[in-house]
């Protein structure tokens, strides 16, 4: 019988326990190490999401976002965008992220399409990207946006080429180079 995580033995493990490990109403999901091009495409759009935040928000990649304490819930979205005043606040919670993007892959097609969503909707998380790696080789961009009455996202624009996007910040991103 595997026993559920609390959030107190969470916290007391290592970064390098953490690494590749989701909770999920508390219990231990190991993900498998992405690919090259699923990290670059993370890592390009977490960096044009940066330059494009101003001092007020952040984006990153790779460290956790607490959905709930109790069971434990922790993600770890390929791209976070959140308030940069909480770079320090561990662990980082919905109320301080504004977006999410989850970058598909194989073996996560269900997850990132399906099961992210309403988690991250659930949890109050303003805007999620889902970004799907086509077979044009430029990737294309699905965006949803939380109704906060129904705690349910939106379908919002796809984009392919070009991204463009005045709010809350503008970004302007060549998905070619994706």
């Amino acid at each position: 019988m595997h026993e559920q995580i609390t959030a107190e033995e969470y916290e007391s493990w290592s970064e390098e326990q953490c690494a590749g490990i989701e909770v999920v109403d508390g219990m231990a999901v190991v993900s498998p190490a992405a690919s090259k091009r699923h990290n670059r495409l993370a890592r390009i759009l977490a960096n044009a999401l940066d330059a494009a935040a101003g001092l007020e928000w952040n984006a990153d990649t790779d460290f956790d976002v607490r959905l709930q304490d109790v069971p434990l819930t922790n993600c770890r979205p390929d791209v976070v965008v959140y308030r940069a005043d909480t770079i320090d606040i561990t662990p980082t919670r919905p109320e301080h992220v504004l977006l999410v993007a989850e970058v598909v892959s194989p073996g996560s097609e269900t997850t990132d399409r399906i099961v992210r969503v309403d988690q991250y909707a659930k949890a109050g998380i303003g805007l999620y990207w889902r970004i799907e790696q086509a077979a044009t080789g430029v990737p294309l961009v699905y965006t949803y946006a939380l109704d906060p009455t129904t705690k349910t996202y939106r379908e919002g624009d796809v984009f392919t080429g070009l991204l463009k996007v005045a709010a809350p910040y503008p970004v302007e991103i060549d998905l070619g180079r994706l």
